[in-house]
């Protein structure tokens, strides 16, 4: 599988930026790095920004793009933004955190777990993912394997890993910033399946029929 080289610029300087900004929250280098949980943390986070690379995920908005969704687009900016630095911050000063070092290393075990989650369904897609609400050429519906239980499951991925993120920085202000994630997430999840309902028909009808959003079970 080739590399996505028109993505690689934009994910490589925004891995490092979102590194860049925790570091600055915890004010530098000596000091973000004294922890290890907060090095497995970064390792993970280099290892999942390489994979996403030879993902064949894109930001084509393809044969048909639902542009009035793209506001969410600016909302997850804002809140990744606050996210890379604020919870190191709060971490820092000793504001609204989990005590314990069993906290950070359950937050690197969701930041592992989420990302996977939400690489996996990019490797299965390939090209007809893309970070925009919009139907590729040659666009199936894939209803097997892990989307056979949930539509959504990158984004489930994203919280979880967002999740993980705040708590291996003990930061109560990062789990508030992951709940703030959920409502603009759920307004992209509406417009993505209106818009497959309306590609697919009584297919993504059955399907949606079957299946859940997000949490099996619950949603």
């Amino acid at each position: 599988m080739k590399p996505a080289l028109k993505l690689a610029p934009f994910i490589l300087l925004g891995t490092l930026a979102y590194l860049g900004l925790a570091v600055l929250g915890w004010g530098g280098f000596a000091a973000f790095f004294a922890h290890p949980p907060l090095i497995a943390l970064t390792i993970a986070l280099f290892i999942m920004a390489g994979a996403a690379l030879f993902s064949g995920g894109n930001l084509s908005p393809g044969e048909r793009e639902d542009r009035s969704n793209r506001w969410v687009l600016a909302i997850f900016a804002l809140i990744g933004l606050l996210s890379a630095w604020l919870p190191a911050y709060t971490d820092r000063t000793e504001f609204w955190t989990l005590d314990g070092e069993a906290v950070r290393w359950s937050g690197v075990v969701l930041f592992v777990a989420g990302g996977t989650l939400r690489l996996w369904p990019v490797f299965v897609l390939g090209h007809r993912f893309s970070g925009l609400v919009a139907i590729q050429p040659g666009h199936k519906l894939v209803t097997s394997g892990i989307y056979g239980t949930i539509r959504h499951p990158s984004y489930l991925g994203l919280l979880i890993g967002s999740l993980g993120w705040a708590l291996a920085f003990r930061s109560g202000v990062g789990v508030l910033l992951t709940a703030l994630t959920i409502p603009p997430l759920l307004a992209r999840v509406r417009a993505e399946e209106a818009l497959l309902l309306a590609q697919f028909g009584s297919d993504y009808a059955a399907y949606r029929a079957r299946t859940w959003r997000l949490v099996p079970g619950l949603y």
